[in-house]
């Protein structure tokens, strides 16, 4: 199957046309030939076509092993905010495609990266946190996760954690303040993370 480039190209706007496109591949190739598809996008110049091959990545990672250091090392290395959007979204897909609970040692291994991009497809990836299994039922267990990264150099990730946070907070109020309160709001990255856990709208 061949890609069009064109359709890739020609969108200015959300996401949904790389979806497609990802999954005509994934059902036409298989895992193996999608890989291999995948990885050729991967090394296209417009962001639409490597967005497009990331969601590829998404969809097959639960049956290849090889797959996911891939779509961390994109989260590293790709200067696009748009592809940066659909790692953390194919991220979630492995998530859910293995389940959240057997997912749980990969969203700790991400979440200790030292690439702050890396860390923030986990937390933006799984965004509405307590709508997904298992978090569902431990939203202390997503919170203490999001958490640790409130005081990162990334303002970037901070902002991300705030909003995770503010998301759980609309239906775990107490559970948030219990963990905000025993934050140091002298450390201004942190005051910084608390302001958007409590922004309103």
């Amino acid at each position: 199957m061949d890609v069009n480039i064109a359709a890739l190209a020609a969108v200015e706007h959300g996401f949904k046309t790389f979806e497609i496109e990802a999954r005509k591949i994934v059902e036409q190739q298989g895992v193996f030939h999608s890989k291999e598809k995948a990885l050729s996008l991967l090394n296209h110049n417009l962001y639409q076509v490597r967005a497009c091959g990331v969601f590829v990545l998404g969809f097959i990672a639960c049956k290849d092993a090889t797959v996911l250091p891939v779509l961390k090392e994109t989260a590293r290395s790709d200067q696009s905010w748009q592809v940066q959007e659909i790692v953390a979204k194919s991220f979630d897909q492995y998530c859910k495609d293995i389940g959240y609970e057997k997912a749980l040692p990969e969203i700790l291994s991400w979440l200790k990266d030292k690439d702050p991009n890396v860390c923030r497809a986990v937390t933006e990836g799984l965004r509405i946190w307590t709508s997904r299994p298992y978090f569902k039922t431990n939203p202390e267990v997503a919170i203490k996760l999001i958490s640790q990264h409130k005081a990162s150099d990334s303002a970037y990730l901070r902002k991300s954690v705030g909003n995770a946070l503010r998301d759980i907070g609309k239906k775990h109020m107490q559970l948030i303040n219990k963990e905000i309160s025993r934050w140091n709001l002298e450390n201004k990255k942190i005051a910084f993370t608390h302001r958007c856990v409590l922004k309103k709208g």
